[in-house]
């Protein structure tokens, strides 16, 4: 019976075109080696969820993908926050447990090594490092890195708005810094006339969560040269290549982490072209620690990323989130998935009890197995599956004992690391920060050139404080320099829909 039970489980996953291979179908406790689980290659832009408890063999599913879209072809966008995914660039090794899981699975599992391409959020890191500006950020993602309240986001709104239609760019933290304080100041208070103003209180705030950031290393981040998202989309040697992000210190910024992630995803759905139906996405992008993102999110983001999630399928971008419960998405993003991998869930609490009790009734229903006493008694490497089929209808609910990684299920050493960055044909493109003349500059030069004013009385040491760019505004030269920057650096900014820069 088990076996005519994984054969009738298996049917809902035969494919006629190319797929990734999961693993084989498990009923009471045997593994049918013929009943395969895959999810079809031409879904893959449906989106997903691979999620289960720590230990359970999530990174290794994330491996498990990955080598398979590099060899179809498919570049893949991958973050390490554990540090041990650089294996995927080494074979793996064999051994008695490889060679016992590909017997049970099907598999004809051989060593080999991919294409990778080690990343680094920021210069501080060991990979060939990504960078956004702050005008390419944008201030919609650059106030949930602040925790800015809703106020405090509208008042940078307005800060980016007034910078965007002068075409000024604000490449790094200090280019934003003294556009707020320039925009606080007599002068600037006057060009915001008509479009509201910023406050002392609210412009306080904002300087002290960027000095904040700047403490925790934020501003290694922000500058140029900006990530160009064509360098994520290469191929070697026909396979895809994937680009492993750096992310084993997540836990000292989490939410700058994950924000920067979002950027990314942001930037490929505005740079992409509509693509229609493919028989392969042109990307898969897996948001590992999903839940960052989410937490303490106001509505307008969580609307934009219900938005970008729903649309950027149509761009061939698969989309795949990585947590320890589907409960930490929100329900609106939870349904846009297609594919599911659920590892074992702990139901030790009572919060864990209803989590699990949720996490049921999302799944199609089935004869076969209990679902809330299968999800508590998966074993490592194992998973309840469900994907959309090749003609979009969900497959039935499979237990599956999952392939392994065919490269090494663990870290290459740092050095090692730093080797292979170094010697990416990206890291002479990427590696050194570049400082070109912005609004901090510009401004400073127009200061260090202006004709001498009258001598004045001295002023109260507070007032002294409040920065070099307050105290210049009496200097013609410096009232008439952001009326002109915008000839110097560029047209009016416009803005996609998680408000990064487009021009």
């Amino acid at each position: 019976m088990a076996g005519n039970a994984a054969q009738e489980i298996a049917s809902g996953y035969a494919t006629e075109g190319a797929a990734v291979e999961l693993g084989a179908v498990v009923v009471d406790g045997s593994v049918d080696a013929a009943a395969a689980v895959r999810i079809p290659l031409a879904t893959m832009n449906r989106h997903g969820l691979v999620a289960g408890a720590t230990g359970t063999g999530k990174t290794k599913t994330l491996q498990l993908l990955a080598e398979q879209l590099s060899d179809a072809g498919v570049p893949v966008l991958l973050a390490d926050v554990k540090g041990d995914l650089s294996g995927l660039s080494a074979p793996g090794e064999g051994g008695d447990k490889v060679a016992a899981r590909a017997a049970e699975v099907g598999d004809d599992w051989r060593p080999a090594a991919f294409p990778v391409q080690f990343l680094s959020l920021g210069t501080g890191g060991r990979g060939v490092p990504i960078r956004a500006t702050v005008t390419g950020f944008g201030p919609l993602l650059l106030a949930k890195v602040l925790g800015l309240n809703a106020t405090q986001e509208s008042t940078l709104g307005l800060i980016f708005h007034w910078a965007d239609e002068r075409g000024l760019a604000l490449l790094d933290i200090k280019d934003l810094r003294s556009m707020i304080q320039y925009l606080t100041s007599d002068e600037g208070k006057a060009e915001l006339k008509g479009i509201g103003g910023v406050s002392a209180a609210s412009a306080g705030v904002i300087l002290r969560a960027l000095s904040n950031l700047e403490a925790r290393g934020g501003d290694e981040f922000f500058g140029e040269p900006e990530l160009a998202v064509a360098d994520l989309l290469r191929q070697v040697d026909d396979r895809g290549v994937v680009n492993l992000l750096e992310l084993d210190d997540v836990q000292a910024d989490p939410v700058l982490y994950s924000t920067f992630l979002m950027w990314l995803l942001a930037e490929l759905f505005e740079e992409l072209p509509e693509a229609g139906d493919l028989d392969r996405p042109k990307l898969v992008f897996f948001f590992d620690e999903a839940h960052l993102l989410f937490s303490d999110a106001s509505k307008a983001f969580l609307e934009r990323i219900e938005q970008t999630v729903k649309l950027i399928r149509s761009k061939a971008v698969g989309v795949f989130f990585c947590t320890q419960l589907p409960t930490d998405l929100p329900n609106a993003v939870l349904s846009q998935l297609g594919a599911r991998v659920q590892h074992a869930i702990r139901a030790f609490t009572p919060d864990d009890q209803k989590a699990l009790a949720r996490t049921v009734k999302t799944y199609p229903t089935t004869e076969h197995y209990e679902l809330d006493e299968a999800l508590t008694s998966l074993g490592i490497g194992e998973a309840i599956v469900t994907v959309l089929s090749e003609t979009g209808a969900p497959t039935p609910v499979a237990w599956t004992r999952l392939r392994a990684p065919r490269s090494l299920m663990g870290a290459i050493g740092e050095d090692a690391v730093r080797v292979a960055a170094a010697s990416s044909d990206l890291h002479g493109k990427y590696q050194q920060t570049v400082d070109r003349e912005s609004a901090y500059e510009l401004l400073a030069k127009k200061i260090a050139v202006a004709p001498e004013t009258p001598e004045k009385p001295e002023v109260p040491e507070k007032s002294k404080a409040s920065g070099f760019l307050e105290k210049a505004m009496d200097n013609p030269a410096v009232r008439s320099f952001f009326r002109s920057a915008a000839s110097a650096l560029g047209r009016e900014i416009t803005r996609g829909l998680f408000g990064n820069r487009r021009r």
